[in-house]
Order: structure tokens, then sequence, then C-alpha cells
């Protein structure tokens, strides 16, 4: 999978130097003018040389229905401008004015129950209201209308965080817009009575006016409008962003648009596969959750966004220097993190690293969450921190514009099947597709492995090992596909839950795992899910909870290669491995949690000729990613650990890190060093 190089900056400023772009969210309308200065020069300080500008500020612009205000936006601009820094300029539609939902609460969404969410907050609008779209659109056009030509523009940053509080609105303005999907989907109210399977429950409809979002009901509404919702909910936003989009397009064609995705721990209502092809270039906010799992988390969503961008650059639009604030604790920062934190970014292809925020508020709802300037000052370890990061971005030149390369294997992702998987009425409410896909990705970590994160979709025959956990809905496309890549001589490996359902949540009948059942060789009568209490063992004392099944294996080519050894299913298959071909077919029926799928892993792999390429003493301990431009590769090695770690006999000219007298590349805890290997 190669893909040619393109640089991010596709419209730099005259004055600013190409290289990575570094920088933040700034607000100066949040401070008095005389701070503006102050801001610059620290800015230049830090090396930032680029910010995101005017995100929240419809209500400055316009701050009545028919008085525009912009002589504060021009002074800005126009100062940074004049400091070599650059600005992706939002269209500061992501929040609408008090006067304008005064005027026309009707774009105010609704939630489940009927009930109206009022101002006060943010993103207070229905993605499917047209009065909403007609004065949002309006601002849009002025805004591009007055700063299309000015030298400091690099990017339109559309909206902001599109979804991330109103993606799921019940109001009759949805309920209108999802019938009219509907229709485009299914062309006959027959087909859709079929999909959805309305015979259960007296469901059935004879008018299209009759159907409504799954509002709440007595009991669990019907699983597949649930899902077709979930699907409109992401296509509607989908349908505003080209709105503005277009707009920009037409108004400023050599402009780059973007807006930021938040691919990242719970964010699950926008299937971001879809959104990629509609913007110019792809960028992602993304946020550490404290626990075990947190720096191979972000790490997991930085390669799925590097794959969706196609392994092109992209734009880390937010993370945080420190601290957020909508955490239940809210957890600073350790020494080392916040380089760390950029550079796996940089490492799975970002070419513009940039915090939320500049200047850390200090009133609001955000006035706890960290930033480049904290309340401290800029006297401060973060700020010193942030600069000391701005030296190494710059150091880092000569990786702007060098692609993603393939690993050797892949985990598929796929939106569909997260929200399917998680639905209601289910053997168990526990299953969490996401944590699954994150134990496998932590499981290649631990085995020095590189793997790339995939969205369902993607060309698989260039990976000799693709594992697609908790692949719960299959239709026969992706089935013949996997069969396909099988029978070419690649290695599967799959879980629990997976190929239960087709495209429209019907089971597959004649026995689990469905759609996969005779690719795996094995069958599942009932799935047998444990309680919260319970858990089992499999051969080799490995661990498994959450869910076991009793497993026939059903042909004699598929090899048992771990039993349960404790349970209800004491002495059955519980992880499987079917030869076809010069490929083969892989099970495993139970979660073993990330230790125990490093485990399986191990062998898997080997099986399917997958090894690490780093040094033997620090597998596990450290983060091989590499970018490619040409013949020339980057190597990023990540310090998983805290403690400092040894790498040895590892050639390349060090762009990060030095060598010691031997050779060897020494990383401090948390530490990251990049090598130029040629």
């Amino acid at each position: 999978m190669t893909h040619p190089a393109r640089p991010l900056w596709l419209r730099r400023p005259d004055n600013v130097a190409p290289g990575i772009a570094y920088g933040a969210d700034y607000n100066p309308e949040q401070w008095p003018r005389e701070v503006w200065r102050d801001d610059v020069r620290l800015m230049r300080e830090a090396g930032v040389n680029i910010v995101s500008l005017g995100i929240f500020s419809w209500a400055r612009l316009q701050p009545a229905e028919h008085t525009w205000r912009f002589d504060w936006l021009d002074e800005a601009m126009g100062l940074l401008y004049d400091n070599g820094i650059a600005v992706d300029l939002a269209t500061a539609t992501a929040s609408p004015p008090p006067w304008l939902t005064a005027k026309h609460p009707e774009i105010l969404p609704v939630n489940e129950r009927g009930e109206t969410l009022w101002p006060g907050g943010r993103q207070h609008w229905r993605p499917t209201s047209p009065v909403f779209r007609e004065h949002a659109l309006v601002l849009v056009e002025k805004m591009a209308g007055r700063y299309a030509d000015h030298p400091a523009l690099t990017a339109w940053h559309l909206s902001n965080e599109l979804g991330c509080h109103n993606i799921y609105d019940y109001s009759d303005d949805a309920a209108r817009a999802f019938r009219d999907w509907l229709r485009a989907r299914y062309a006959t109210l027959d087909a859709l009575n079929h999909a959805w399977g309305t015979a259960f429950w007296s469901q059935e409809y004879s008018d299209w006016a009759q159907i409504l979002p799954p509002r709440l009901a007595t009991t669990h509404p019907n699983p597949t409008q649930q899902l077709d919702f979930k699907r409109f909910s992401s296509d509607a936003l989908r349908d505003y962003l080209r709105a503005e989009r277009d707009i920009l397009h037409r108004r400023t064609p050599d402009v780059p648009v973007t807006t930021n995705f938040m691919i990242m721990g719970g964010t699950k209502g926008m299937d971001y596969a879809a959104w990629a092809a509609e913007i110019d270039f792809v960028s992602n906010d993304h946020y550490v959750e404290p626990g075990p799992q947190a720096s191979d988390e972000l790490s997991f969503s930085a390669n799925l966004t590097g794959n969706i961008a196609g392994g092109r650059p992209w734009f880390l639009m937010e993370h945080s220097t420190s601290a957020v604030n909508w955490q239940p604790v809210n957890v600073a920062k350790k020494p080392g993190e916040l380089a760390r934190d950029s550079l796996t970014h940089v490492a799975h292809g970002a070419d513009a690293v940039c915090f939320f925020q500049w200047r850390q508020s200090k009133a609001g709802a955000e006035k706890y969450h960290s930033g480049m300037v904290p309340h401290a000052g800029p006297d401060s370890d973060v700020f010193r921190s942030a600069a000391a990061l701005g030296a190494t971005l710059r150091d880092l030149a000569p990786v702007a514009g060098a692609t993603r390369e393939q690993a050797p294997a892949a985990i598929v992702f796929h939106w569909d099947s997260w929200w399917a998987a998680e639905a209601d009425s289910h053997p168990t409410d526990r299953l969490r597709y996401r944590q699954e896909a994150l134990d496998w990705y932590t499981a290649f970590l631990n085995l020095g492995i590189r793997a790339d994160v995939v969205p369902l979709g993607t060309a698989l025959d260039g990976y000799r090992l693709v594992v697609a956990p908790m692949l719960h809905m299959v239709g026969e496309p992706v089935a013949k596909e996997l069969r396909g890549y099988v029978e070419s001589g690649g290695h599967l490996v799959t879980t629990y839950f997976s190929g239960i359902v087709d495209e429209h949540d019907h089971v597959w009948l004649g026995g689990h795992p469905g759609a996969l059942r005779d690719l795996l060789g094995v069958r599942v009568e009932e799935f047998a899910p444990l309680l919260d209490t319970e858990s089992v063992t499999l051969d080799g004392d490995l661990s498994a909870t959450l869910w076991t099944e009793r497993v026939q294996v059903t042909g004699p080519d598929t090899a048992v290669l771990s039993r349960y050894a404790t349970g209800e299913h004491a002495g059955h298959p519980a992880v499987t491995r079917r030869t076809v071909g010069a490929g083969s077919a892989a099970y495993v029926s139970t979660r073993l949690g990330a230790q125990g799928v490093t485990a399986v892993l191990d062998g898997l792999a080997a099986a399917a000729g997958v090894t690490s390429e780093l040094p033997a003493g620090v597998r596990g301990g450290v983060e091989l990613t590499v970018r490619r431009r040409g013949a020339e590769r980057f190597a990023f090695l990540v310090n998983r650990t805290d403690q400092p770690v040894t790498v040895a006999d590892l050639p390349g000219e060090p762009l990060v890190g030095t060598r010691g007298p031997h050779g060897e590349l020494s990383l401090e805890a948390r530490g990251v060093a990049v090598l130029r290997l040629g």
C-alpha cells in the first residue's frame, strides 16, 4: 500500500518555513488586546507556526442578526501573519449565538425523551435543521468572502468536532430527514419492513409518515431501526459538512478544507472512514484517558487516523499539554509525556501537532483544561516542555510529507460492527468492541510487531496477518473478501461474536459464527456469556472472562490450539486454526484481555511468518513505527515504559536522540528517538 507524498501545507504562507506545523487553538477574543502581542512573542519563542482561529466566535462576529464585527479578527489575522504564524481559520459555526436560538428555538436538538436541549453549553443545534443551516451558511459565505485572499490563511476549519454533543437528535426535523434517508436506502416500504424485521412485535409500516427515530419506547426499540438511525445520524452530519465545504471550495478553491475528527476512546457516533473522502486532508483530536493502556490507546487512535487518511500526512488538531477538565479525575501528565504523546502522532503520520489551547482560560467551562501557556504563565514546566517540543519538531522537518509505511500485520476496524455489537437485548451488555480491538493492538506492541489499524474495506492483500476482532456484522461481500484473502495465502484471526449478523442485523442461520463458520471450520450452537464474578482458564493457565462458547470443530483441517481447562466447557476447543491452502483462519472464542491475547498472538504470528523488527531485548518496551519517502525511511522508537531503555543494533542517523559510545540509543523514561534510515 503506497501513497504519493503530499505535504500537509497545501497553501503555506510565504513567511512560514516548511516542515512540521506546530501550534494550538488560539482564542484572542477571550483576552484584552494588550495580551495579544505577548502571545505572538511567546509563540515565536515556542516555535509555533500555526494556530486554529475563530472556532467559537460566532457571537462575537455576528452579535445580532444584521450586525457583523470582523475588526478584531482582522487585527488578529494581521498580527499572526506579521509574526510568521499561519492560520487554520474556523468557519465559526460550531455553536450558535444567543440571538439565534432566542429567535429560532426550533434549531435546538431534542433527546430521545422529547426534551429540548437548551443553550448554555455548546453545539446546541440540530444537524438536520434547515433554519440553522441557512444562518450558518450565511456566516460561511461571509468568512470566505472576507478572508479568501488573506496571506495568513493556510486552511479552512469546518465547524468543530462535529457530533461531539449533538450527534443524535430526535426532533421532528430529524424524523423528516430520517424518512428521506430511509427512502433513499430502501426505496420501498416492503424492503424496509424486511430489513427491519417488522413482522416481530406488530411493527409493519404501511406509510412512510409512520416511521420515527428510535425515541424513548416502552422497551427496546427495533434493533435495525436503531442501527439505521446511527448510520443516518453520521450521514446527516457528513451532509452538513459537505454544505460548508462546497461553499469554501467554490469561493476559495486553492485553500484546503478540513474538520477535526475525534478518533479516540468512546467517541463512536461518526463513521470517520466514510467522512475522510469529503475533506482535503484528515485532522484529528485526541485526548488520553488514564488507565493501564493509555499510551497504547493513543497509538491505536493515531494509527487508525493515519490509515483513514490513506497513509498520507494528517493534522493533529487538538491534544493536551497536561490535564483536561472533563474527566472524573483530571490527571496531569508525567515528565516526558507531552513530547511522547505528540511524537507518537507524528510517528503515525501527523505533519501538524497542535494543542487545545494556546493560553489557558481564566473563565468558562474549560478554565481547568491545560494550555501551552498555563495559569502559571511561561515560567512553568508546561511552557518549557512545549517550547522544547517545538525545537524537536524543527529537527524533524525532513520527515514532513513522508507517508506511513505499511506494516506486516493489520487490525480491521468497523463502525457498523461497533454500533451493532454493543446494542441492547444482546447475550450480554458487557461487550466492548473497541476494547477488544485495543487488546489485540496492545498484544502486537507487546510482541514488538508493527500492525496497522485499518477501516473495513481497506485492501488486505499486502498484509501477512489480519486480525478482525469482534467483526460482528459481516455481509456476503465481506465474507467473500475475507475468504479470498485467506485462500490467496493470508492469515486471518477473528474472535467471539464475529460473523453473527448481516448488514441488516439479521442473524445468519445454521450456527455461529455465521458468515465465517465454514471459513473457520468451527460451529457454535449457543453463546455462553459469563457473569461479572465468573472466569475460566484455558490451557497454559490463561484466564478468560466475559464470554465462552462450546466450539465444535467441523473439519479435519481445523487444529485446536487451546482448550478450556475449567468451567462448563472444560475440554472443549477455545482457540482454533484452520489451514486453507497457503493461508489460515483462526478463531478465539473468549475474551482473554491484552496479556492473554499476547500469548495467543505470539504463536499465530509465528505461524504467519510475521516477526518483530526490533532487537529482542527491547521488544514490548519500545514501539516501532516507520514513515517513508521513496527510498528514505524514518524509524520512530517510542519508549512505552516509565524506565530508561537502551536500543542497540539499529542503523541510521539520529534526528532525535543521540548514540552512545557503542552506537546504542538511550531512551529516557517515556522518551522517543527518530532515525533516518537512508
